[in-house]
């Protein structure tokens, strides 16, 4: 480990943070001024600042924590218990003059593969996939192989370890293939399918579990991987009594061109070279509660997009969760679809 991996200084932008926590992957920065320790940044700390501020302009100093904890050196063996009374997954060891010596991480696999969340999965799976032609001129999407496994085990896979151990499929195209290939493989789960003879659209087809599911439940795209806590997903959703919980993803975009701003008089009033635009887009994955299934008319051809404008514009508490650009692998498209398969490789 690196010292240097963690330390962040405070006139970086939060986007830069965002980063910076995904490399380490233990959720927290240290930060700096004039090459000095004054303050800690979590990934919940910018969560709650977009969530509250919704300004993604922001730099790590409007945001980090200038209090954290901290233990100094000579007390660095009690670091592990002060870690686990307050939840810390990292903790700096300081000396007297408030120089980062070490820093101590929390690796307990325990904590790390938690298996709580047992909560129904639904898994949208009868879609064409036609931006992935001729790939699935073969294959239904959900079992287009990325590695050494189809898309779709990967995503089931991945809310298993978090103790999910009920799934219902929504199939329709080439839907005898995907059952063909869960129905062969062994698994401690149970996979329920849920056949839509027409096309329903990614909400409409929630319709045929009327009566199957009866409790908060999570629904995901088959064409996408969140590499979040799943768990901690779910206690925001709980947490902010939403009747859905969108995850949504940053997404910085580089414009490789100068942009012109006009006035109304025809005159350039701004001129911007090659700008990055950041914003947040929707990744296919909801925390949903289980009125909005029996709410549904049946046969009825609806996106879940528009389910959410439907409940959103009648008052009802619909939530965003936001998450970094890294944490989002998404397979809609050929060129996306390879760097999914690049990144999962080198995880492995």
């Amino acid at each position: 480990m690196n010292i240097k991996d963690f330390l962040i200084d405070e006139d970086k932008s939060m986007i830069d943070a965002m980063s910076q926590l995904d490399l380490v992957a233990k959720k927290i920065l240290f930060v700096t001024k004039d090459d000095k320790f004054v303050a800690a940044i979590t990934d919940g700390d910018i969560r709650r600042w977009i969530l509250k501020k919704g300004n993604l302009d922001a730099n790590v100093r409007d945001i980090a924590n200038y209090s954290p904890k901290t233990m100094l050196i000579e007390d660095k063996n009690k670091a592990k218990d002060y870690m686990k009374i307050n939840e810390i997954e990292a903790l700096p060891i300081i000396d007297n003059e408030n120089n980062i010596i070490s820093i101590v991480l929390w690796n307990d696999e325990e904590i790390k593969n938690k298996k709580e969340l047992d909560i129904p999965v639904v898994i949208m799976a009868g879609g064409l996939g036609t931006r992935l032609y001729p790939y699935t001129k073969i294959l239904p999407k959900p079992l287009i192989p990325i590695g050494e496994i189809p898309i779709s085990e990967h995503i089931i896979n991945r809310f298993n370890k978090y103790g999910c151990k009920e799934f219902h499929l929504v199939v329709n195209h080439k839907k005898n293939m995907i059952k063909a290939y869960f129905n062969e493989i062994e698994k401690d789960y149970i996979i329920n399918y849920v056949d839509e003879d027409i096309p329903l659209g990614t909400g409409g087809g929630l319709s045929l579990l009327k009566g199957k599911i009866n409790s908060t439940f999570i629904l995901s795209n088959c064409d996408i991987l969140i590499e979040e806590d799943y768990e901690k997903i779910y206690k925001f959703h709980k947490d902010n009594n939403n009747l859905i919980t969108m995850v949504c993803s940053l997404k910085t975009i580089r414009i490789p061109y100068g942009v012109v701003e006009i006035n109304k008089n025809g005159e350039i009033e701004e001129m911007k070279e090659k700008p990055v635009l950041s914003f947040f887009t929707n990744t296919g994955m909801y925390i949903v509660e289980p009125k909005v299934i029996e709410e549904l008319n049946e046969n009825e051809f609806i996106g879940f997009p528009d389910i959410i404008e439907k409940y959103k514009n009648n008052g009802e508490k619909v939530g965003v969760y936001p998450i970094s650009e890294n944490n989002w692998l998404d397979m809609g498209q050929i060129d996306e679809m390879e760097e999914m398969r690049r990144r999962l490789e080198k995880d492995e």
